[in-house]
């Protein structure tokens, strides 16, 4: 009888083995009812039976525990991965937020906007259930997990608090433009001409504007020139050599003929400003001065122009200063920075300030906050103005430039030198074209400013 029950042992650990959790049904055969003994059979079985199952269920309990921390060890490294994925689309959308600026784009910016918020939310929702795994943590420790998503909480603070100051910076401009759009513009009935210095945001583009903001050009131009000058005379140059120069880069006249008359050397200012209106209108028929190869004027004309007026409006209230001390490379302000290195050659900058310190910062993508630099943002602020209302305008206004031997045309050009008794001396040719004219879809004409003598 023992070796049967040693037998009938084996067999049902072999089965509880095989089963582990599945409860065993034990069968009733025919057979064993028809011996008493077989009785006394079962009941050993029984006992060995449930002294069994009473070990494998306390080695299953200990198995389950130990699938318990396991399925916890790999939640957490989830989570850690989501956190990653989580704070690199994050930064993205930041990137995205901060591409939006310039050009001024409100589309691009309202989406960007609203996927910087949605990933911050998505972090916020990751440190939460990282909360709740942690008060919930029993055996397991997330002393570790805590350690890696601490960095990324402060990286996320951080750019919660630059959000908070873009949003600032815009919700300032934003008052500014609505305090500024709650003045009256100065018209005058006659012309409407609309004055940019009056600070007067305009509703849509139109060619009062233009000529407003070509007069803004004009008087930057002066001021810089003015400038610009008194520095070579300051650094001792020969003003008469310099206005020879000039001279020299545009020698030939519109009939092939040579001026015997030169400009004369207390005229010099009007050689100077005109060298630096042919550098910085140099490419103002392109959509982005030739500095990309842009065509949105051709592929969506009547969406760029809209996105042309947009940026003036947005632009024209800003410091150019500050504005570059944000957006550097912006297109403004790759602009102001091939234009400056175009019009400020190194040997001259060297002469005039004895370094090349403000070449060096150009050069690489700053911008100077040296008072020189500063006039001369003004100046390449009002052109790249002048420049977003000629693209926003339709048609576009035309522009054009005086030759030098030019006969002097009063219906497209204005002498720079104002003449003493009643009429104009004839005989009067274009001695140097200082400031290009405009001619607008209206009809009217901006006049080209030149500076005459006379042909002898």
């Amino acid at each position: 009888m023992s070796n049967r029950v040693t037998n009938f042992t084996d067999l049902i650990q072999r089965i509880t083995a095989s089963c582990l959790l599945t409860p065993l049904t034990l069968t009733h055969h025919p057979e064993t009812s028809k011996d008493n003994n077989n009785q006394t059979e079962e009941s050993e079985v029984d006992s060995s039976l449930e002294t069994i199952t009473t070990e494998e269920c306390e080695q299953e309990e200990e198995h389950l525990n130990k699938n318990d921390d396991s399925n916890k060890l790999l939640e957490t490294e989830a989570l850690m991965f989501e956190m990653f994925d989580a704070v690199s689309d994050l930064k993205k959308a930041y990137v995205s937020l901060q591409e939006a600026h310039c050009p001024w784009d409100p589309v691009k910016m309202s989406v960007a906007d609203m996927e910087v918020v949605k990933e911050l939310k998505r972090i916020g929702r990751l440190k939460e259930r990282f909360n709740r795994m942690r008060r919930s943590g029993g055996k397991m420790g997330f002393a570790p997990l805590r350690e890696a998503v601490v960095p990324y909480e402060e990286t996320v603070e951080e750019l919660r608090r630059e959000v908070k100051g873009k949003d600032a910076e815009v919700e300032n401009l934003k008052e500014k433009l609505r305090s500024m759009s709650g003045k009256k513009g100065k018209f005058v009935q006659s012309k409407r001409k609309v004055s940019c210095s009056q600070g007067v945001v305009a509703v849509a583009p139109v060619p009062e504007l233009f000529e407003a903001t070509m007069s803004q050009v004009k008087e930057t131009s002066k001021s810089f020139t003015s400038v610009l000058l008194s520095l070579m005379h300051t650094a001792r140059w020969d003003i008469g050599a310099a206005v020879r120069s000039i001279e020299s880069e545009t020698n030939t006249t519109s009939d092939n003929e040579t001026i015997t008359e030169p400009v004369g050397s207390h005229h010099a200012k009007y050689a100077l400003e005109s060298y630096i209106c042919c550098k910085i209108f140099q490419g103002f028929d392109h959509e982005t001065f030739y500095i990309d190869g842009s065509l949105s004027s051709l592929l969506n004309p009547d969406q760029f122009h809209r996105d042309c007026f947009t940026q003036y409006r947005d632009m024209s209230s800003m410091d150019p200063t500050e504005l570059l001390g944000i957006l550097p490379t912006c297109h403004f302000g790759q602009f102001c920075s091939r234009k400056y290195l175009s019009i400020i050659h190194p040997k001259m900058e060297e002469s005039l300030f004895g370094n090349l310190e403000q070449h060096s910062l150009v050069s690489a993508g700053n911008h100077p906050r040296s008072k020189f630099y500063g006039l001369f943002l003004r100046l390449a602020k009002a052109v790249w103005l002048l420049h977003l209302l000629a693209f926003a305008l339709d048609p576009s206004p035309f522009l054009f430039s005086s030759m030098k031997g030019a006969e002097f045309q009063p219906e497209y050009m204005e002498s720079v030198v104002r003449f003493s008794g009643r009429g104009m001396p004839l005989g009067l040719i274009v001695g140097i074209p200082v400031t290009p004219g405009f001619k607008l879809g209206t009809g009217s004409i901006i006049k080209a400013r030149v500076y005459l003598v006379s042909r002898k």
